[in-house]
């Protein structure tokens, strides 16, 4: 079972609402909202509906026999989560987090974003049903991934670039923060991730949980017994506690977590909070984060939008402290390299935010014998990337 938090909102030392005293009654609101919705059996029966007839699940569990090479002896297993609609789990997320808006009474959803993609999936649901979106997203990111940019326009969205400090996903989440605290009466934060003050991190879990709920399924029902390892990549890491939250209880399936090591976990230029942070609050939360000696959030770095974020959600903090499951860092240029790999051996192009976790996924492989059965949470489509990679230029040629 997916742990749970106790009732201020912590995973043992991590979690919590540290927030200006403005947002208390907006989360009280939320959290009682939630905990109405959550055992109302009608709330989840039009979840699951939107899921499977505007979402398009359950998700496929792919045998990516040819990324590995000849040098693997495992079997790895993609879950591809690239292929919902919008191309990426975010979607699993902001279909909930929307229809709960709607049961609130509220009539405008904000959103923050990184790499655009929780940004396309709340200006869908915003179109779907009715609801103004109004996303913040870094200036930086707004160039990187301008192709996500005018999605979310063409979807009816208003795009408001945040031009202060890194001009990355920290920043993007401090200004809908501040936005929302101006219009809690009337609109509703869709936060993309398990990160923020309680209930999110537990509430966005929960609407991802479906993706290792389906994994845990199909491979029980296709191979008669349950991974050996799952990987997972982790930014703030709602991809990552989705698919995990179905195996916790199960000691003999290893959890994997993938942060962005940039350039190196030791080059000061990384977003690999757990591998190269400590402890601190931002967002809301304790959590790990990327910190000055004087507890300052410092400038991250890694080629991937969505995963340049100084911070984590509590319950992976949870988890690396408490031994569950074990974070490694994957450097931009590996991350690069199994994009291309999977691309030509596979034709799937991965988004540059899962590439880092399908390359510790074929290291992992290597070294694991033919009675394993690894599965990689392939958790959005590299169409938003295209333009970054073709400016970076091919790093290598990969055998076909």
């Amino acid at each position: 079972m997916p742990i749970e938090p106790d009732a201020r909102g912590y995973f043992g030392a991590f979690g919590g609402r540290f927030v200006p005293e403005v947002l208390v009654a907006a989360l009280d609101e939320l959290e009682g909202a939630m905990g109405d919705a959550f055992a109302d059996d009608a709330f989840w029966s039009g979840y699951r509906e939107a899921l499977r007839d505007f979402v398009g699940r359950p998700s496929a569990l792919y045998p990516a026999r040819r990324f590995l090479g000849e040098d693997a002896s495992a079997p790895l297993l993609l879950k591809r989560e690239d292929t919902n609609h919008t191309g990426a789990h975010k979607i699993n997320n902001t279909v909930g987090q929307a229809l709960l808006a709607m049961r609130m009474g509220k009539r405008r959803l904000i959103a923050e974003t990184g790499a655009g993609q929780h940004g396309v999936a709340t200006a869908t649901v915003g179109a779907k049903f009715g609801l103004p979106v109004d996303v913040y997203m870094g200036a930086l990111d707004v160039e990187r991934q301008a192709l996500n940019v005018y999605i979310m326009q063409l979807l009816g969205a208003t795009v408001h670039p945040v031009s202060g400090g890194t001009k990355t996903l920290k920043d993007a989440t401090n200004e809908a923060f501040r936005v929302w605290a101006a219009q809690v009466e009337e609109s509703f934060y869709v936060i993309g991730s398990v990160v923020g003050a309680h209930p999110y991190p537990f509430m966005v879990r929960e609407f991802q949980k479906v993706i290792g709920e389906e994994t845990r399924a199909q491979c029980l029902e296709r191979y008669g017994r349950l991974p050996s390892d799952v990987i997972a990549c982790v930014g703030g890491g709602s991809n990552a506690m989705g698919m995990f939250s179905a195996f916790i209880d199960d000691a003999d399936v290893r959890l994997w977590g993938v942060e962005a090591a940039g350039e190196g976990l030791t080059s000061g230029k990384t977003a690999a909070a757990l591998g190269a942070g400590s402890v601190g609050v931002l967002h809301g939360s304790r959590s790990y984060l990327l910190q000055s000696d004087r507890g300052q959030v410092i400038e991250t770095h890694s080629i991937s939008a969505g995963l340049d974020y100084p911070g984590v959600g509590p319950e992976h903090a949870y988890l690396k402290d408490s031994g569950r499951a074990t974070y490694v860092a994957v450097t931009d240029g590996e991350a690069l390299a199994a994009f291309h790999e999977c691309a030509r051996r596979e034709g799937i192009l991965p988004a540059l935010e899962s590439a880092h976790a399908l390359a510790f996924a074929k290291k992992l492989a290597a070294d694991r014998g033919p009675d394993a059965l690894i599965v990689a949470n392939l958790s959005g489509r590299g169409d938003k990337d295209i333009a970054q990679i073709r400016a970076l230029g091919e790093r290598s040629e990969v055998p076909r």
